[in-house]
């Protein structure tokens, strides 16, 4: 009717309105009526936008390598990214009438490329693979610096990259060159306990020398102080006998004196008797003719003139 039309807008996109050659309306989500034959409509959107991409590189050891990951950004200034897109879009479908949105995506990409390139390139292939999350973070700071991204008005929210991989070939040359590090390292391990175990060894046999040895120095101490004590006692012993033996002999000799004055027949009678008593203690005794002569005939007397010889 009349060529009039109500237009309702997304909250998430920035619309502008242009009524004939002029800008009426812009704003977040706006919804109006429009006459047909004079009004384009333009959308921005402010949403975030995620752009996944996957380009190789070269190392700076000449290794190619894959690099795969993830751009966030989003449209932080439309007015910016209007005058240099047209996002225009058909009132009654919604629909963008040129791709300039997915080639603004492919232009950002691009300028992440570029940095990326620039990291790459600083990097053997080793420090690419190990360093994915530094790249990124540098990548990203470099993105939010690009003149040509603040020229279309994007905010790069989040620069992403998943992986770094290098070509199968040098993957498995990498895998084997690891595995035999790892390798290396737990025969080392293995090694360094073996070693371990034969230090402990040595350790407990060296308590044990010095435990013998201390028990071998007792023993020896122990050896010298009953030689010692043997000695002693048997120079002890030997002063005892001699000590008994003189205490005998000045017994025996005081006995002897005192038979001096006894008649020997007497003596003689006496130990005959003492024999007597005591023979169920002798075994055999053997009485000669001399000691009944000497008991029955007085001794002879000596001559005084072969003592006065």
């Amino acid at each position: 009717m009349l060529g009039i039309s109500y237009f309702k807008g997304q909250p998430s996109d920035y619309i502008i309105k242009y009524s004939g050659s002029r800008q009426s309306r812009a704003g977040q989500g706006l919804s109006f009526f429009y006459l047909r034959f004079n009004t384009q409509i333009v959308a921005v959107p402010t949403q975030s936008i995620d752009c996944p991409f996957v380009f190789t590189e070269i190392s700076s050891d000449y290794q190619v390598v894959s690099v795969q990951g993830q751009l966030t950004y989003r449209i932080s200034d439309p007015q910016s990214a209007a005058k240099l897109l047209n996002l225009s879009i058909d009132s009654k479908t919604g629909q963008y009438k040129t791709e300039d949105l997915r080639v603004l995506g492919q232009r950002i990409v691009n300028t992440l490329q570029i940095a990326t390139h620039e990291e790459i390139e600083k990097r053997t292939l080793e420090q690419c693979i190990r360093d994915a999350q530094a790249i990124s973070a540098a990548v990203a700071q470099r993105m939010e610096k690009d003149p040509t991204v603040e020229s279309f008005g994007v905010e790069v929210l989040g620069v992403f990259i998943l992986a770094v991989k290098p070509t199968p070939e040098m993957s498995k040359a990498l895998e084997a060159e690891f595995r035999e590090q790892l390798l290396r390292r737990a025969d080392e391990a293995i090694m360094a306990r073996r070693a371990a175990a034969v230090d402990d060894e040595r350790k407990i046999r060296e308590k044990e020398l010095e435990s013998d040895s201390a028990l071998e120095k007792g023993r020896s101490e122990l050896i010298a102080l009953k030689g010692e004590n043997m000695l002693r006692e048997a120079e002890n012993r030997g002063k005892a006998v001699e000590v008994e033996s003189a205490s005998k002999s000045k017994a025996l000799s005081q006995e002897l004196a005192a038979l001096g004055g006894i008649d020997p027949k007497l003596l003689l009678a006496e130990s005959m008797r003492v024999l007597g008593l005591n023979a169920d203690k002798v075994g055999q005794l053997n009485i000669t003719s001399e000691i009944l002569a000497g008991l029955l005939n007085p001794p002879p007397k000596q001559d005084s003139s072969y003592n006065d010889r």
